[in-house]
Formats: C-alpha cells, structure tokens, sequence
C-alpha cells in the first residue's frame, strides 16, 4: 500500500486522529496568529491609505480573507459531507460539522465588516445588495445545518441529515460569486485576484495575502480542535479514551 493511501486509513482510526490533532492544531493556531499579526500590522501602518476611501478601506483586510473563508469552508463542508454520505468514513462526518460554526463566525463578520465598510461608502449600514443578501442567505444555511445536527440524537444520522442540506447549499456559492455580475450591485466588483492581475496597488497586497493565509491556518487548528473535541463525545467510555484519561490523571 502506498505510503499517502496507508497514512489516510490511519487518519480514520479516531485514537490516531486524536493524536494528530493533538499535536498539529496549536501548531496551526500559533502560525495563524504569528502571520495575523504581521498582516494586521502592515496592513495599518505601512499600507497608504486609499485615494478614494481614505483609511476606511483597511477592513477589508478583515472582510475578503473572510468573505472568501465562508464560502471556502461551506464548500469543504460539502465535499466532507458527500464523502461521509457515500463511503460512510464517521471522520469526515466529524469534519463536516466541526465546519459549520466555523464558516458561520467567518460569515458574521463578513456581514459585521461589510456593514461596517459599508456605512461611509454607501451611507447606510445594509442594503439589500445582492452580494449582502446571498451571504446573509449562507449564514442562515450554516445555522440550519448546526441546528438540524444537534435536533438529532444520534450523531451519525444528525451527520448524515444536516451534510444533506450542505449538499443541497453548496449551490449557493457560484451565486453569491457572481452576484456582483449577474445583477446590479452596490458590491464593488471583484478587484483582488490570487492568479490573476489584481486591480489594488502592489503595494497594498503583501498585507492581503497575509491575511488569507492567516485565516486558512487559523481554520485549520479551529477545525482539527473542534473535530478532535467531538471524536472523543463519540468515543466515550472506549478503552483508549478511558486509557487517555488514566495517563492524564496521573
């Protein structure tokens, strides 16, 4: 067996995913911090201030790295979810719903940032934008998702139910993507490329790209943290877990 294939089938066994997130997640929350504070940083002290909006537009340092991370996570949410559907792997059931309160908390405060951005620009804190509403439409399919996982008892067929309904979601994405496209739209247009040539100042990039790794690395020891927290609910009263408790009590 091929070293990748045999690691992933380890990756399964809920006492060495345990371990691995463990180890890794501070690892990731430490990282996402360090390269947070450089991208905040910069992005307040070195970045000139916008010819047109003045110092206003710094948030969206805070708004697109969180913007692109609720859509980001909803779609990863799904492709755990189709997974855990097909093949029944109870790990990337974990996964997709230790997903959900994290994209939501990115989801608010792409709203909080954009209403807040939006009040000197636009004059008013919401409109009902069609970028606005399509996100604010996500927040309500992650809220949904963590009630309908919760109402269930069992937590495989919670799972099961609510990666349903991300599935059925994750056709929102493309629209909120290009709801600045296909309707009239208060929503500047897209002017931030990764691939692609960007239509913001060079100089103001460095802090931008900071800060969309910083959330991804914070995404990560978020999720392996809360995944890791519901591995080891659903494996009370097992020999490791008891084994685990034992060691640490000592």
């Amino acid at each position: 067996m091929h070293p990748l294939v045999r690691w992933f089938h380890q990756l399964g066994s809920p006492p060495y995913f345990d371990r691995f997130a463990a180890r890794w997640a501070p690892w990731a929350y430490a990282l996402g911090l360090a390269v947070m504070a450089y991208g905040l940083w910069a992005a307040l002290f070195q970045v000139p201030a916008d010819y047109q909006q003045g110092d206003s537009f710094r948030i969206l340092y805070i708004h697109v790295p969180s913007a692109w991370m609720s859509m980001f996570v909803f779609g990863l949410m799904a492709f755990y979810s189709a997974i855990a559907l097909v093949w029944r792997i109870k790990l990337c059931e974990i996964l997709a719903m230790a997903c959900a309160p994290i994209g939501a908390a990115f989801t608010v405060i792409t709203l909080a940032t954009g209403s807040i951005w939006g009040k000197p620009m636009w004059g008013t804190w919401w409109d009902w934008d069609p970028r606005l509403t399509t996100e604010l439409i996500l927040l309500f399919l992650y809220l949904g998702i963590i009630g309908l996982y919760h109402a269930i008892d069992d937590r495989r067929q919670g799972a099961r139910a609510a990666g349903l309904l991300a599935l059925v979601g994750v056709a929102l994405l493309p629209v909120i993507r290009y709801s600045v496209v296909w309707w009239n739209s208060l929503h500047q247009g897209q002017t931030i490329s990764v691939f692609g040539q960007s239509q913001m100042d060079a100089s103001m990039l460095p802090p931008l790209f900071a800060m969309i790794v910083a959330t991804k690395l914070w995404f990560v020891g978020s999720l392996l943290a809360r995944a890791r927290a519901d591995n080891l609910r659903r494996e009370a009263g097992k020999d490791w877990v008891v084994r685990m408790a034992q060691e640490r009590a000592r």
